[in-house]
Parts: C-alpha cells; structure tokens; sequence
C-alpha cells in the first residue's frame, strides 16, 4: 500500500524539457537528450542553469519559438520567410543587421495582429459588461 504522502516526480521526455528551457535538443549534451528529465530536475536546470545551458541560451543554436521571439515575428513568418532550421544568436543577428524585406513584412503584419486581437478582445469586454448590467 502506498502512502498518500509520497510523492512520485512527474517526467518528461527529453523534447519536452528542453522546450521548456527554451533550448534546441540536438544541441543538448548526450545525456540530456537520451535520458528524463523529472519535474524536480527541470526546476533545478532553470534555477541553477549548467555552463551548457546557460551557453545554449546565450549563442544557439536556437529553436524556431526563440528565432521568432529574436526576430519579433510569428513562427509561420519565419517558414515564409525561408528560415526552417535552428539558428544562432550571430545569424539571428545578422538578419536583424540585413532586415531584409521579408522580415520587415513579417514584424507589420504581426503588429497587425495583435492590435486585431486586442480590438476583438476589447469588443469582448465589452459585451460581457454590458451582459452583466
């Protein structure tokens, strides 16, 4: 019988972790990548980070949500602009220094969104304040 007291440490696969650190997996050292990581593990990696992540991090190479964070566009910008692989913070910044005409598109068009987002979610508001009155 287990006691309701002991408390099992959730896991995760490899892929996952290293989604949630924000790393790109190949990139990680061996033993990250073929082993779990539990939750435990994972709050100790973001609180005390090891010199290979901290240089992940830092130099890249980077997954596609940090490119597109890096460059301010959507991830689907970045597929239309031509950029599927991993890149490092010099290439990331090389673009940035480049800003070629694809990039420029891709940041108005995400500035276009999200002020339709916030209308519609303003529009929102407002309606269920008034459903409330």
């Amino acid at each position: 019988m287990t006691s309701l007291n002991s408390k099992t440490s959730q896991q995760m696969k490899p892929a996952t972790a290293a989604k949630k650190l924000g790393v790109y997996l190949p990139a990680t050292p061996a033993e990250f990548q073929e082993g779990v990581v539990t939750r435990d593990e994972l709050n100790a990696l973001q609180t005390d980070p090891p010199a290979w992540l901290t240089e992940l991090r830092q130099n890249g190479p980077h997954p596609r949500p940090v490119v597109a964070a890096k460059l301010t566009v959507s991830i689907a910008g970045l597929a239309r602009g031509g950029v599927t692989d991993a890149l490092t913070t010099e290439q990331i910044e090389a673009i940035k220094a480049e800003n070629p005409l694809w990039l420029q598109h891709e940041r108005a068009s995400l500035v276009d969104v999200r002020k339709e987002t916030k209308r519609i979610k303003e529009k929102n508001e407002e309606k269920a304040a008034k459903k409330s009155d």
